[in-house]
Protein backbone atom coordinates (compact mmCIF):
# COMPACT_ATOMS: atom_id res chain seq x y z
CA UNK A 1 0.00 0.00 0.00
CA UNK A 2 1.48 3.50 -0.93
CA UNK A 3 1.19 5.97 1.32
CA UNK A 4 2.03 9.75 0.41
CA UNK A 5 2.68 13.15 2.34
CA UNK A 6 2.85 16.74 1.46
CA UNK A 7 6.30 19.14 1.78
CA UNK A 8 4.97 20.02 5.12
CA UNK A 9 5.54 16.54 6.87
CA UNK A 10 8.19 14.04 6.90
CA UNK A 11 7.34 9.30 7.25
CA UNK A 12 9.13 7.21 9.01
CA UNK A 13 8.71 3.69 7.56
CA UNK A 14 10.18 1.11 9.87
CA UNK A 15 9.47 -2.95 10.36
CA UNK A 16 10.09 -5.93 7.54
CA UNK A 17 13.14 -4.95 5.38
CA UNK A 18 13.25 -1.06 6.60
CA UNK A 19 16.35 -0.90 8.95
CA UNK A 20 17.56 1.47 9.50
CA UNK A 21 13.86 2.85 8.95
CA UNK A 22 12.93 4.87 5.90
CA UNK A 23 12.48 8.56 5.93
CA UNK A 24 10.54 10.39 3.77
CA UNK A 25 9.84 14.35 3.45
CA UNK A 26 7.42 15.11 0.82
CA UNK A 27 6.81 12.27 -1.19
CA UNK A 28 5.45 8.47 -1.24
CA UNK A 29 6.46 4.80 0.03
CA UNK A 30 5.48 2.06 -0.28
CA UNK A 31 4.41 -0.04 3.49
CA UNK A 32 3.61 -3.28 4.18
CA UNK A 33 0.35 -3.48 6.45
CA UNK A 34 0.59 -5.44 9.74
CA UNK A 35 4.66 -5.71 8.72
CA UNK A 36 5.81 -2.39 8.31
CA UNK A 37 4.79 0.40 9.96
CA UNK A 38 4.29 4.48 9.54
CA UNK A 39 4.58 7.34 11.50
CA UNK A 40 4.71 10.98 10.54
CA UNK A 41 6.36 14.28 11.62
CA UNK A 42 5.54 17.54 10.63
CA UNK A 43 8.27 19.80 8.88
CA UNK A 44 6.40 23.18 10.19
CA UNK A 45 7.77 26.25 11.09
CA UNK A 46 7.38 27.11 14.44
CA UNK A 47 7.80 30.49 15.76
CA UNK A 48 8.30 30.50 19.52
CA UNK A 49 8.80 33.63 22.21
CA UNK A 50 11.50 33.16 23.84
CA UNK A 51 10.78 35.16 27.28
CA UNK A 52 13.77 35.99 29.78
CA UNK A 53 12.48 37.79 32.90
CA UNK A 54 15.34 39.48 35.33
CA UNK A 55 18.16 37.64 34.17
CA UNK A 56 21.20 39.29 36.19
CA UNK A 57 24.29 39.86 33.42
CA UNK A 58 27.78 39.70 34.06
CA UNK A 59 27.42 42.73 36.12
CA UNK A 60 24.63 41.62 38.47
CA UNK A 61 22.31 43.92 36.44
CA UNK A 62 18.89 42.20 36.40
CA UNK A 63 17.25 42.73 32.80
CA UNK A 64 14.39 41.14 30.73
CA UNK A 65 15.07 40.27 27.59
CA UNK A 66 12.18 38.71 24.55
CA UNK A 67 13.31 37.14 21.63
CA UNK A 68 11.46 35.38 18.74
CA UNK A 69 12.69 32.32 17.68
CA UNK A 70 11.55 30.40 14.29
CA UNK A 71 12.35 26.86 14.70
CA UNK A 72 12.22 24.23 11.69
CA UNK A 73 13.40 20.36 10.87
CA UNK A 74 14.77 20.83 7.66
CA UNK A 75 13.42 17.96 5.72
CA UNK A 76 16.11 17.88 2.83
CA UNK A 77 18.88 17.39 5.42
CA UNK A 78 18.79 13.27 5.98
CA UNK A 79 21.34 13.69 9.38
CA UNK A 80 18.85 16.90 10.33
CA UNK A 81 15.92 14.86 9.84
CA UNK A 82 17.47 11.80 11.53
CA UNK A 83 18.44 13.50 14.74
CA UNK A 84 15.13 15.01 15.09
CA UNK A 85 13.28 11.92 14.41
CA UNK A 86 14.99 10.69 17.42
CA UNK A 87 13.75 13.09 19.37
CA UNK A 88 10.39 14.18 18.30
CA UNK A 89 9.31 11.55 16.65
CA UNK A 90 5.20 10.06 17.62
CA UNK A 91 5.11 14.07 19.14
CA UNK A 92 2.81 16.47 18.14
CA UNK A 93 3.46 20.46 17.19
CA UNK A 94 2.38 21.51 20.23
CA UNK A 95 5.25 19.06 22.10
CA UNK A 96 8.07 19.97 19.96
CA UNK A 97 7.45 23.73 20.03
CA UNK A 98 6.91 23.47 24.17
CA UNK A 99 10.73 21.56 24.47
CA UNK A 100 12.36 23.72 21.23
CA UNK A 101 10.87 26.80 23.78
CA UNK A 102 12.58 25.46 27.03
CA UNK A 103 16.07 24.83 25.20
CA UNK A 104 16.26 28.20 23.40
CA UNK A 105 15.50 29.95 26.95
CA UNK A 106 17.88 27.88 28.53
CA UNK A 107 20.65 29.19 26.03
CA UNK A 108 19.25 32.73 25.90
CA UNK A 109 19.44 32.55 30.38
CA UNK A 110 22.87 31.07 29.63
CA UNK A 111 24.06 33.61 27.13
CA UNK A 112 22.53 36.94 29.01
CA UNK A 113 24.69 35.67 31.99
CA UNK A 114 28.11 36.30 30.38
CA UNK A 115 27.61 39.63 28.84
CA UNK A 116 27.09 43.20 30.31
CA UNK A 117 24.28 45.29 29.68
CA UNK A 118 25.58 47.72 27.48
CA UNK A 119 26.58 44.69 24.67
CA UNK A 120 23.21 43.52 24.97
CA UNK A 121 21.47 46.93 24.82
CA UNK A 122 23.96 48.46 22.53
CA UNK A 123 25.21 45.28 20.15
CA UNK A 124 21.85 43.49 20.09
CA UNK A 125 23.22 41.44 16.42
CA UNK A 126 25.89 40.29 18.56
CA UNK A 127 23.74 38.82 21.42
CA UNK A 128 21.22 37.66 18.59
CA UNK A 129 24.28 35.80 16.76
CA UNK A 130 25.55 33.85 19.64
CA UNK A 131 22.04 32.56 21.11
CA UNK A 132 21.84 31.23 17.13
CA UNK A 133 25.33 29.68 17.04
CA UNK A 134 24.27 28.15 20.60
CA UNK A 135 20.61 27.04 19.70
CA UNK A 136 21.30 26.58 15.99
CA UNK A 137 18.07 28.87 15.59
CA UNK A 138 17.13 31.76 13.19
CA UNK A 139 16.57 33.91 16.17
CA UNK A 140 15.61 37.79 16.48
CA UNK A 141 15.72 39.52 19.47
CA UNK A 142 14.26 42.82 21.47
CA UNK A 143 15.60 43.90 24.50
CA UNK A 144 13.45 45.69 27.33
CA UNK A 145 15.63 46.36 30.34
CA UNK A 146 14.16 47.62 33.97
CA UNK A 147 14.97 50.83 34.06
CA UNK A 148 14.85 51.15 38.08
CA UNK A 149 16.36 47.91 38.64
CA UNK A 150 19.20 49.37 36.06
CA UNK A 151 19.68 52.63 37.36
CA UNK A 152 19.86 51.26 41.13
CA UNK A 153 22.54 48.97 40.18
CA UNK A 154 24.93 51.17 38.50
CA UNK A 155 25.03 53.06 40.85
CA UNK A 156 25.03 56.86 41.61
CA UNK A 157 27.65 57.34 39.28
CA UNK A 158 26.42 55.74 36.29
CA UNK A 159 23.35 57.36 37.35
CA UNK A 160 24.22 60.95 37.20
CA UNK A 161 26.16 59.99 33.78
CA UNK A 162 23.54 58.55 32.20
CA UNK A 163 21.15 62.04 33.67
CA UNK A 164 24.00 64.42 32.24
CA UNK A 165 23.81 62.57 29.01
CA UNK A 166 19.91 63.09 29.05
CA UNK A 167 20.23 66.60 29.75
CA UNK A 168 22.76 67.39 27.09
CA UNK A 169 20.50 65.37 24.73
CA UNK A 170 17.85 66.99 25.23
CA UNK A 171 19.61 70.23 24.94
CA UNK A 172 20.75 69.65 22.19
CA UNK A 173 17.56 68.40 20.42
CA UNK A 174 16.04 71.80 21.84
CA UNK A 175 18.78 73.38 19.87
CA UNK A 176 18.27 71.77 16.90
CA UNK A 177 14.22 71.79 16.97
CA UNK A 178 15.12 75.21 17.56
CA UNK A 179 17.42 75.97 14.07
CA UNK A 180 15.02 73.81 12.34
CA UNK A 181 12.13 75.93 13.66
CA UNK A 182 13.69 79.29 12.42
CA UNK A 183 14.90 77.84 9.38
CA UNK A 184 11.49 76.40 8.83
CA UNK A 185 9.58 80.00 9.17
CA UNK A 186 12.37 81.65 6.94
CA UNK A 187 11.21 79.19 4.00
CA UNK A 188 7.62 79.68 5.41
CA UNK A 189 8.29 83.71 4.97
CA UNK A 190 10.34 82.71 1.63
CA UNK A 191 7.84 80.74 -0.17
CA UNK A 192 4.89 83.40 0.89
CA UNK A 193 6.59 86.16 -1.01
CA UNK A 194 7.47 84.23 -3.60
CA UNK A 195 3.47 83.26 -3.86
CA UNK A 196 2.18 86.70 -3.27
CA UNK A 197 4.71 87.69 -5.89
CA UNK A 198 3.66 84.84 -8.21
CA UNK A 199 -0.12 85.74 -7.70
CA UNK A 200 0.57 89.55 -8.80
CA UNK A 201 1.80 88.26 -11.51
CA UNK A 202 -0.48 86.10 -12.86
CA UNK A 203 -3.22 89.25 -11.79
CA UNK A 204 -1.30 91.51 -13.99
CA UNK A 205 -1.04 89.23 -16.96
CA UNK A 206 -4.76 88.11 -16.58
CA UNK A 207 -5.57 91.96 -16.76
CA UNK A 208 -3.25 92.56 -19.96
CA UNK A 209 -4.88 89.32 -21.14
CA UNK A 210 -8.39 91.04 -20.31
CA UNK A 211 -7.85 94.23 -21.85
CA UNK A 212 -6.30 92.26 -25.00
CA UNK A 213 -9.14 89.88 -25.38
CA UNK A 214 -11.64 92.96 -24.59
CA UNK A 215 -10.38 95.00 -27.44
CA UNK A 216 -10.28 92.56 -29.76
CA UNK A 217 -14.41 92.05 -28.75
CA UNK A 218 -14.60 95.46 -29.36
CA UNK A 219 -12.99 95.29 -32.60
CA UNK A 220 -14.97 92.30 -33.33
CA UNK A 221 -18.34 93.36 -32.64
CA UNK A 222 -17.30 97.29 -34.14
CA UNK A 223 -16.86 95.22 -37.53
CA UNK A 224 -19.66 92.70 -37.12
CA UNK A 225 -22.13 95.87 -36.60
CA UNK A 226 -20.56 98.07 -40.05
CA UNK A 227 -20.97 94.56 -41.90
CA UNK A 228 -24.54 94.60 -40.37
CA UNK A 229 -25.07 97.89 -41.36
CA UNK A 230 -23.74 97.54 -45.15
CA UNK A 231 -25.58 94.49 -45.63
CA UNK A 232 -28.81 96.30 -44.03
CA UNK A 233 -28.16 99.21 -47.23
CA UNK A 234 -27.86 96.82 -49.33
CA UNK A 235 -30.86 95.05 -48.30
CA UNK A 236 -32.91 98.78 -48.18
CA UNK A 237 -31.16 99.66 -51.95
CA UNK A 238 -32.03 95.83 -52.88
CA UNK A 239 -36.03 95.98 -51.76
CA UNK A 240 -36.39 99.41 -53.16
CA UNK A 241 -34.78 98.11 -56.81
CA UNK A 242 -37.23 95.48 -56.82
CA UNK A 243 -40.52 98.05 -55.58
CA UNK A 244 -39.33 100.15 -58.74
CA UNK A 245 -39.43 97.01 -60.64
CA UNK A 246 -42.79 96.36 -59.11
CA UNK A 247 -44.02 99.54 -59.94
CA UNK A 248 -42.86 99.67 -63.33
CA UNK A 249 -44.17 96.30 -64.09
CA UNK A 250 -47.61 97.23 -63.09
CA UNK A 251 -47.32 100.53 -65.02
CA UNK A 252 -46.90 98.16 -68.01
CA UNK A 253 -49.33 96.15 -67.23
CA UNK A 254 -51.89 98.92 -66.40
CA UNK A 255 -51.07 100.14 -70.01
CA UNK A 256 -51.46 97.67 -71.85
CA UNK A 257 -54.80 96.70 -69.99
CA UNK A 258 -55.76 100.06 -71.52
CA UNK A 259 -54.90 99.58 -75.01
CA UNK A 260 -56.66 96.25 -74.96
CA UNK A 261 -59.98 98.19 -73.29
CA UNK A 262 -59.63 100.93 -76.02
CA UNK A 263 -59.24 98.30 -78.95
CA UNK A 264 -62.64 96.17 -77.20
CA UNK A 265 -64.29 99.15 -76.60
CA UNK A 266 -63.55 100.28 -80.64
CA UNK A 267 -64.80 96.65 -81.16
CA UNK A 268 -67.74 97.17 -79.46
CA UNK A 269 -68.32 100.76 -80.67
CA UNK A 270 -67.74 99.13 -84.31
CA UNK A 271 -70.50 96.44 -83.96
CA UNK A 272 -72.82 98.37 -81.97
CA UNK A 273 -72.35 101.65 -84.00
CA UNK A 274 -70.56 101.88 -87.17
CA UNK A 275 -71.83 98.52 -88.83
CA UNK A 276 -75.05 99.48 -87.81
CA UNK A 277 -74.66 102.69 -89.95
CA UNK A 278 -73.50 101.24 -92.59
CA UNK A 279 -75.98 98.99 -92.83
CA UNK A 280 -78.46 101.83 -92.66
CA UNK A 281 -77.38 103.74 -95.50
CA UNK A 282 -76.91 100.83 -97.53
CA UNK A 283 -80.26 100.30 -97.08
CA UNK A 284 -81.22 104.10 -98.02
CA UNK A 285 -78.97 103.91 -100.82
CA UNK A 286 -80.47 101.33 -102.73
CA UNK A 287 -83.91 102.47 -101.65
CA UNK A 288 -82.78 105.29 -103.23
CA UNK A 289 -81.84 104.35 -106.46
CA UNK A 290 -85.09 101.63 -106.50
CA UNK A 291 -86.83 104.97 -106.15
CA UNK A 292 -85.37 106.74 -108.85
Amino acid sequence: MFFTCGPNEAMVVSGLCRSPPVMVAGGRVLVIPCLQQIQRISLNTLTLPVRSEKVYTRHGVPISVTGIAQVKIQGQNKEMLAAACQMFLGKSESEIGQIALETLEGHQRAIMAHMTVEEIYKDRQKFSDQVFRVASSDLVTQVSPCPQDYLRSLGKGRTAQVQRDARVGEAEAKRDAGIREARARQEQVSAQLLSEEATARAQRDFQVAQAECDGAVSARRATAELAFQLQAARSQQAIAAQRAQVALVERSQQAQLQEQEVARRRQELEATVRKPAEAERYRLERLAEAQK
